[in-house]
């Protein structure tokens, strides 16, 4: 998978800095940036800047705690559609592997979520990291992990152990927090989550959160919803499932409450295969997620359910011939205004 170092900064950052009195030029002066990177509406760093950027903020602010606060106080409403997509998940476990695609449009941070003898342990990779991670930001990740399962589970989800790379004693706030033995000085950064715990439902759970997250979205899909050829009534529900991932034709199977051999029997008899209509659904729904000029690039490859940026784009290039970036501005003037509708 290609990857770039590429670290997004939403303006969602600095309003929470400034929320804990942390002005952004004190921020960039301290972390050695430029003046001027948070007036923009987005920013892009390097990995080491990123690194640079979570120090000077915990420097700044003399709170070993802060990562921990700062998921605490975060609404989950101002969260972007991709993001906001995890706590409409069926479960803990699909929440947290929507959260783990959302991370990788915004970062070039790997989670690793591995389960085995009854636990769940979640890691971080960062492939162009040339140094320790700040501790800040470890923070950050990991709280906002239980935070996803104990907002949407509505129980309070308590880690089996936290393990932290960086010396220790974690302070009280950490301890209180997670709930759970905290071991420092450890080899990695490391949380280990009951994997009983991933099966716990979300009562907030939505078919049609990504309707309701992009309205063009809707608009694709309410074209559809009377169809009933086998054919319409697959790419409908893939167009609802493929921001968890690619979805197989098990996964559609079990939605349209049939067998496996009988929805592919069934999509022969119409003459097309599964191959064909998954590649139908991701062109006509980037089409209308493209049509909403508030949607990034990257996050229109995660809600088509690709791994990469550069994958979708070589896909996008196959059916319409072009880049999306320059689809996007040959068709804007045509699509007009209702194309602009986007919840961000």
């Amino acid at each position: 998978m290609a990857q770039v170092d590429k670290c997004k900064i939403p303006q969602a950052f600095w309003r929470a800095t400034e929320q804990f009195g942390i002005r952004p030029a004190a921020l960039l002066r301290q972390a050695r940036l430029p003046a001027t990177l948070h007036l923009g509406a987005q920013a892009f760093v390097t990995t080491a800047q990123y690194f640079a950027l979570m120090q000077a903020m915990a420097d700044l602010a003399g709170d070993a705690a802060l990562g921990i606060r700062m998921v605490q106080t975060v609404d989950t409403a101002v969260h972007p559609p991709s993001s906001l997509a995890a706590f409409y998940a069926r479960d803990y476990r699909d929440g947290l592997t929507r959260l783990a695609r959302f991370k990788r449009l915004c970062t070039p941070e790997h989670l690793q979520i591995v389960e085995a003898n009854g636990d769940c342990t979640i890691s971080a990779e960062w492939p162009f990291a040339t140094g320790a991670e700040p501790a800040i930001s470890v923070d950050i990740t990991f709280a906002t992990l239980v935070e996803l399962g104990r907002r949407a589970t509505g129980r309070h989800i308590l880690p089996r152990r936290l393990e932290l790379a960086r010396p220790g004693p974690a302070g009280a706030t950490h301890a209180e927090y997670f709930g759970s033995p905290i071991r420092t000085s450890a080899p990695r950064n490391l949380l280990l989550l009951n994997a009983a715990d991933l099966d716990r439902p979300f009562p907030g759970h939505n078919p049609e959160m990504l309707e309701m997250l992009t309205p063009a979205l809707s608009a694709a899909l309410g074209e559809l919803q009377a169809q009933s050829s086998v054919k319409e009534q697959v790419k409908i529900v893939l167009k609802r499932s493929l921001a968890s991932g690619q979805p197989g034709l098990s996964d559609v199977a079990k939605q349209l409450g049939m067998s496996d051999r009988t929805l592919q029997r069934r999509i022969t008899g119409e003459g097309a295969t599964f191959r064909d209509l998954l590649s139908d659904a991701r062109r006509d729904l980037g089409r209308h997620l493209l049509a909403d000029p508030e949607t990034d690039i990257d996050e229109v490859a995660c809600l088509l359910g690709y791994q990469d940026t550069t994958s979708f784009y070589r896909a996008f290039r196959e059916w319409e011939g072009m880049s999306p970036n320059r689809w996007r501005e040959i068709n804007m003037n045509r699509l007009g205004p209702a194309g602009t509708a986007g919840l961000h």
